[in-house]
């Protein structure tokens, strides 16, 4: 229990000095971080800090600054100021209460302005707990950092991650300090949280200010007590813990009190005094914690009258409130009477505007869908007529050059070309030269125009013979064969522009490829078909399984099984044998069917070609 008269000292700021002043120079500084802009408010640091401020100054400190809801800029401030202080000073303490945080093994202070939307905020708005230990570190004799900052953050929840390996603790991490003669004190162990508690203080600030004030008592014995002190209060949940070492002497916050010689002071005039600084302060908190020190006697009476009196003001002002607040209540039920009937028409007239508003909205979609669709209907008509009219441009400057062409063709031929070039035209005579000569689109020479006619049938796979201008009765037959599987009719007995031209409109084969058993066509050629061990080319040209041989029939089976194999010839019906071979056209290449064959057949204009026969 927190002695009265600090308490009471604590709130009214009064620095009384307990005992002799010593010679060793001790400062402190206290931050306490409540009103935090986005997090919910703490409710007990600024209290804790006020109150432990009080204590240092009750314990004689030369100088302690306490300082409430620091943004960042104000705590970097304060600790440079404060490290100025301890360059004469023998012992420097530092106490923060607030929110900490802990980012991959550092601990940091979070300042009252700090929105740590990611954990990279963490570098730039947060104070690194080096920094206080930095503060403290000209002091000569002692070093002390106490941190009640192991708060459940509520930052460390929100907080976006960079990285996904970036750890965030929960609670500080451990802190082992390098300069000799420095302790940092945790309100709870490295990895864990603390309570705020459920009264005006922290259990672990309020075993401070109960323990560290002791005269003549070890740091290091009274942070142990500390730490008895808030498990208990706690229920085992919440364990201090203290960083660092001292040397073999014993290192009081307070020096030991002088034993006194002359004659001791009545006890009644310290009740008296505590009695005068709580009729002084005149609250209910006050009065309680005179009670709490002193339950019976005669100031416990008069202390009691003092609450009582305060209970009835309290009564009184609650009554006059509530009186008030009636009478402004009443008058706005009749101000609010009054203007329910305008307040009903101008919400019906709001809702009217609304759904006209809605529907207006809904309208205007409609018409914008519209009007999209026709304007995109409109970008394909433009689209498809800029195309046609790019083809018909193009059809007709190609219909010129070609008349041009023909033309000089035509002169140069008037002038001075050799009817040699016709005796390349196989079997045709004059009749053949005459109707050469007659073909509106022929550009070429005889010979010419027949070995070009001849290499684009290779190339659509109708004609397999070299391509030397002759236009002899193979070349006839494969014109014949492109004209079955292009669906064309011209003749074959005359190699013509037209024919060239359709020939060159055509991407790949046209006339299917025909391979021979044992092989398969593969692309534009015919490729041997290989079987892996065990399997061998079956009648229908796919590779199948060996069949096993089986022994030799006895003599005593044999009648037996001729018997046998008779009645089977008899009763089966005859069955087409697959041929083995291979025919190709526009859809693909597959194997003859069976009870088929590759046969040739005759057209209507003399000539032959090689299809699919069957039964």
């Amino acid at each position: 229990m927190i002695p009265f008269r600090i308490f009471v000292l604590l709130i009214l700021a009064i620095g009384l000095a307990c005992g002799p002043a010593h010679a060793d120079r001790r400062v402190a500084l206290v931050i306490g971080n409540s009103a935090y802009k986005s997090a919910p408010k703490l409710g007990n640091p600024v209290n804790d800090a006020t109150l432990v401020g009080g204590m240092f100054k009750k314990a004689g400190f030369d100088s302690v600054d306490v300082r409430l809801d620091l943004s960042a800029s104000e705590m970097r401030r304060m600790l440079r100021e404060f490290a100025g202080r301890t360059r004469d000073a023998d012992m420097a303490v530092i106490y923060y209460a607030g929110h900490g945080i802990e980012l991959e093994g550092t601990n940091y202070l979070i300042p009252i302005d700090a929105t740590l939307e990611t954990d990279g905020d963490v570098l730039d708005e947060t104070i690194p707990v080096e920094r206080a230990l930095f503060a403290v570190e000209p002091a000569k004799q002692l070093r002390l950092i106490i941190l009640d900052a192991c708060r459940d953050n509520p930052f460390s929840k929100t907080m976006k991650r960079t990285l996904a390996s970036r750890a965030i603790g929960r609670g500080l991490a451990k802190v082992e300090p390098t300069s000799p003669n420095t302790m940092i004190a945790f309100a709870a162990k490295a990895g864990s949280t603390a309570s705020d508690g459920d009264s005006r203080n922290s259990p672990f600030a309020t075993a401070l200010v109960e323990h560290l004030p002791k005269p003549g008592l070890d740091l290091r014995k009274a942070f142990g007590f500390v730490r008895d002190d808030v498990l208990r209060s706690t229920g085992n949940k919440q364990e201090p813990f203290v960083y660092g070492s001292l040397g073999g002497d014993d290192v009081p916050l307070v020096s030991a009190k002088p034993a006194a010689t002359g004659p001791q002071a009545n006890p009644q005039d310290s009740i008296r005094r505590d009695y005068e600084l709580a009729l002084q302060l005149a609250t209910r908190d006050g009065w309680e914690a005179f009670l709490a020190q002193y339950p019976e006697g005669f100031y416990a009476n008069l202390a009691k009258g003092q609450m009582n009196k305060i209970a009835a003001e309290e009564t009184r002002a609650s009554a006059e409130q509530k009186a008030n607040a009636a009478e402004q209540q009443k008058a706005r039920l009749i101000a609010e009477r009054a203007q329910k009937a305008e307040q009903d028409k101008a919400a019906a007239a709001a809702k009217a505007a609304e759904e006209a508003r809605i529907a207006a909205e809904k309208q205007k979609q409609i018409e914008q869908a519209r009007t999209e669709a026709a304007e995109h209907q409109r970008k394909l008509a433009e689209a498809a007529a800029a195309k046609a009219q790019a083809e018909k441009q193009a059809a007709e400057k190609a219909k010129a050059e070609l008349a041009a062409k023909q033309a000089a063709e035509r002169a140069s031929a008037e002038a001075g070309a050799k009817p040699a070039a016709d005796r390349q035209l196989p079997q045709a005579g004059t009749e053949k030269v005459a109707a050469l000569s007659s073909a509106p689109a022929s550009t070429l020479s005889a010979a010419d125009l027949a070995k070009s006619l001849q290499s684009e049938l290779r190339r659509v796979g109708c004609l397999s013979a070299a391509a030397d201008g002759d236009w002899n009765a193979a070349t006839q037959r494969s014109l014949t064969l492109f004209n079955k599987y292009a669906g064309t009719q011209f003749d074959a007995k005359l190699a013509s522009v037209d024919a060239l031209d359709a020939l060159k409109a055509k991407p790949g084969r046209v006339c299917p490829l025909v391979c021979n058993f044992g092989f398969k066509a593969d692309g534009d050629q015919c490729a041997k078909i290989t079987c892996r061990a065990g399997y061998h080319v079956g009648d229908d040209n796919e590779c199948e399984k060996v069949p096993e041989r089986k022994p030799p029939p006895t003599a005593r089976d044999e009648p037996r099984r001729r018997d046998q194999d008779r009645k089977d010839a008899e009763s089966a019906a005859p069955k087409s044998q697959a041929s083995g071979q291979m025919i190709c056209n526009n859809a693909g290449c597959r194997p003859v069917a069976k009870g088929c064959r590759l046969g040739t057949t005759k057209l209507n204009i003399g000539s032959s070609v090689t299809t699919e026969v069957c039964n």
